[in-house]
């Protein structure tokens, strides 16, 4: 069917409008593409932020050892995996050994002479009560004697002044009185020294003898602490790993005394850090506990995958960078300290008016050009989050039609014509 000229100029019209997917310059050829628009309106995108950083073991671990004893033997060298617990080093401890015996017989005695004292303790206090009662009892006899020698001199001092008794017999009385008289201030001394002797050594909670016991036991526990002392240098003697890692400082041979210098430095690579570069700009968006995505070159198609645990301050006074600390965990020691890193930090949602990433007039992406009835206006926007393809902004509102590429060259007020 043939097409009058009026229809056949409705349908090339008609074709160059549906073809273009935006508007064509005006005074542009007819096979020039059209100016690509897109439509703001409500989106949500979850951004991310590309750094790069090293690998940092998760600890160095220097150690040393105070003993002043040889080593004895060493069984690792620098570049060797060891294990958490794996002995690496022994110290000769045959001195210490010597002494560790001495003590502990030294604390076998104390233990004996410790119960030998608690018995004799046990021993004085129960037989005070009856050198007590048996002291007052001669006492009481010594009193009765006295008693009855003194009655004595008294009759026979009346028997001697009426010449009945001789003078020779009175005075034999008279000392017998005098004896039993002594004997009775001596056995009440007896008996006093034998109540202060008891209520001195009290009992086995409080007294002398209590005090004794505690002594005797306070010296064999010195003793016992003694042969521990030893016991734990003899332990010191052999130096084990403290972690899973990697021995990247050996400084002991055997023979040689450990000093005061570090015998060993160890990495642990498992866990291990990442830690990334950030500008002061990334700081704020970068949130503790955000997963990171990381990648290292020399090992294409291999990932990793960490969480941000900390947002270091500046690395040198002044400077404006800081670090982003990541936590890398199952790295199994495939990843050594010093390792370059890239990682891809997960950034918080952000939702909003989008639009195109490439929308934006400048490097700093705060403007953008709208086409407002077919003419072009440049509008100040800010950009709130970008995951490479759309871009959160403020300063636009749903609806508005913005021109999709920024890099056309359209100046503000240009007629971009109808479709």
């Amino acid at each position: 069917m043939l097409l009058t000229w009026p229809a056949l100029l409705l349908v090339l019209v008609l074709v160059a409008c549906q073809s273009g997917g935006g508007r064509r310059r005006p005074g542009a050829q007819g096979a020039a593409p059209p100016i690509p628009t897109s439509t703001a309106k409500p989106a949500t995108v979850r951004p991310s932020l590309v750094i790069s950083g090293i690998i940092a073991p998760f600890q160095n671990v220097q150690l040393t050892n105070s003993l002043s004893e040889p080593a004895a033997s060493v069984s690792v060298n620098e570049g060797d995996h060891v294990s958490r617990g794996e002995v690496i080093a022994v110290l000769d401890t045959s001195d210490l050994q010597a002494q560790y015996e001495s003590d502990e017989h030294t604390a076998n005695s104390d233990d004996s002479k410790a119960s030998q004292t608690v018995y004799t303790a046990q021993q004085t206090i129960e037989q005070a009560p009856d050198s007590v009662s048996t002291a007052r009892e001669a006492v009481t006899q010594s009193q009765t004697n006295l008693a009855q020698a003194q009655a004595d001199l008294a009759r026979d001092q009346s028997l001697e002044s009426q010449g009945f008794l001789s003078a020779q017999a009175l005075q034999t009385q008279q000392t017998l009185a005098n004896v039993y008289a002594a004997t009775l201030r001596s056995n009440q001394a007896a008996l006093n020294s034998a109540i202060i002797a008891q209520r001195t050594n009290g009992t086995m909670q409080q007294g002398l003898q209590a005090s004794q016991v505690s002594s005797a036991r306070e010296d064999a526990a010195s003793a016992r602490a003694q042969a521990k002392q030893i016991a734990a240098e003899i332990s010191r003697a052999t130096i084990a790993s403290p972690v899973d890692g990697i021995v990247v400082n050996r400084n002991i041979n055997p023979g040689e005394y450990p000093g005061a210098r570090t015998i060993f430095v160890l990495q642990q690579i498992d866990p291990v850090y990442a830690e990334l570069n950030a500008s002061s700009a990334d700081v704020f968006r970068v949130q503790r506990g955000a997963g990171v995505a990381l990648k290292i070159p020399g090992e294409p198609g291999v990932g990793y995958r960490g969480i941000v645990v900390g947002v270091l301050g500046q690395v040198e006074p002044g400077s404006t960078n800081f670090t982003v600390k990541v936590l890398v965990p199952g790295a199994a020691g495939r990843l050594a300290a010093g390792l370059p890193v890239t990682g891809t930090v997960s950034l918080p949602t952000a939702s909003g008016i989008g639009i195109p990433s490439t929308a934006f007039l400048d490097d700093s992406h705060s403007t953008v050009m709208l086409d407002r009835d077919d003419t072009a206006t440049q509008v100040t926007v800010r950009e709130i989050a970008s995951d490479g393809k759309t871009s959160i902004v403020t300063g636009l509102k749903a609806g508005d039609i913005v021109i999709s590429n920024g890099q056309l060259g359209i100046a503000s007020g240009e007629d971009l014509g109808g479709p």
